[in-house]
């Protein structure tokens, strides 16, 4: 959720008395998808022992291993340690709020955080397997609690009334990233639709916070004080002009003038389609094997194949070489048959279509009737000569 350097693996302290374990919950930041959904941490503050520290498990490297990793699905992100000065005024300085929970716990449990999170941040423990929605920067948070004090920490999610799914959660925080938001729902498939626990609500920030109010440690609270550290300030909303409605509605509108000009000559802009039909069939393709040959598990079962069929490219490149066989209109007849269909029963299918692809889909729909239209009557028109 966020890019930040390791500090360093900071030898074991004893805490005092005085000693203070904290939640740190940072809002969202729009500039960037992987800041969308905001970040949590674990501060440790000892003002005797001179320590003051955020363990952050957000941290992770670019470099040519990260590309392949990420193609495969093998994303790999590390326990990162920090002070904590500069890590709260990291978020500061991109406006983004930062609240404190200090957590009621006795000395004791609080070693246990401090030393479980030392250990974990030593090199050969740090790195951990990253899952978008089950592994990652805001469930590891919640998830030391959880392993450190197993039954005496319950979480009461009875304050989520919703019935969420990951898709509709992810689709909140990237309400003003539109184009993120279609990017995730096309190339992630129908685990996205998962109804989730208020437990599983947790795989962002904003609801470990959530879930650290509402939850106790041996039948007490676990949150002592909540701290606003710092209020974002209010930013002006704004409009992108390049928003997916207008793109894929212009691509509509062009695409359906386009179709009446070949219907009223009777001929293909040939270029055209092979252009729309391979590009539509290489997502396809790209979506099948983040599907069938990535660690990807978010990416399985993807609907969108019913729409971005890999075997596009193939009757694209057929009708490039001018061939205008019998399968091949029975072919692009049949994908505007599918085209009609997805947009008739995608509401009772399992799995979510981003609104914004409603035009493409009727575009394709569009081009792929004309298509098999006028190729039915260049084949007419053969017949009529040959005679």
């Amino acid at each position: 959720m966020f890019l930040f350097l390791s500090f360093a693996t900071f030898a074991q302290a004893l805490l005092s008395s005085r000693a203070e374990i904290s939640v740190i919950t940072c809002g969202p930041y729009q500039e960037e998808l992987y800041s969308a959904f905001g970040h949590s941490a674990i501060r440790v503050y000892d003002p005797e022992s001179s320590i003051d520290l955020a363990y952050n498990y957000g941290v992770f490297h670019f470099d040519s291993k990260f590309y392949l990793n990420f193609t495969r699905g093998h994303l790999l992100y590390k326990l990162g340690v920090q002070p904590y000065p500069q890590f709260r005024d990291y978020y500061i300085a991109q406006n983004r709020y930062v609240h404190q929970q200090t957590l009621d716990l006795t000395l004791e449990q609080k070693q246990k955080v401090l030393d479980y999170l030392s250990r974990n941040s030593r090199p050969e423990f740090a790195t951990y397997r990253y899952d978008y929605f089950y592994n990652n920067c805001a469930t590891k948070v919640r998830d030391v609690f959880v392993e450190l004090f197993a039954d005496r920490v319950s979480f009461d999610g009875s304050y989520v009334t919703t019935s969420y799914t990951i898709r509709d959660l992810t689709g909140i925080y990237l309400d003003r990233q539109p184009w993120g938001e279609l990017g995730i729902d096309i190339c992630l498939g129908l685990p996205m639709d998962k109804t989730l626990t208020p437990f599983e609500y947790m795989f962002l920030p904003d609801y470990v916070e959530s879930g650290f109010d509402h939850a106790t440690i041996d039948g007490n609270p676990i949150v002592k004080e909540k701290t606003s550290v710092f209020t974002a300030r209010q930013q002006l909303s704004y409009t992108d002009l390049f928003h997916p409605w207008i793109a894929f509605g212009g691509f509509f509108v062009a695409t359906a003038l386009l179709s009446l000009y070949d219907w009223n000559r009777g001929k293909l802009s040939k270029w055209f389609d092979v252009f729309l039909f391979s590009l539509v069939g290489w997502v396809g393709f790209v979506l099948l094997l983040l599907w069938i040959a990535t660690d990807h598990h978010a990416a399985a079962k993807n609907f969108n194949l019913l729409w971005a069929f890999p075997i596009h490219t193939i009757a694209a490149v057929l009708l490039f070489k001018g061939r205008s066989h019998f399968l091949l209109v029975r072919y692009f007849f049949a994908i505007g048959m599918m085209s009609v269909a997805t947009l008739l029963f995608w509401p009772f299918l399992p799995q979510h279509l981003n609104i914004f692809l409603y035009p493409l889909l009727i575009a394709l729909g569009l081009r792929a009737f004309i298509i098999s239209k006028l190729l039915i009557r260049k084949n007419m028109a053969r017949v009529e000569t040959s005679r």
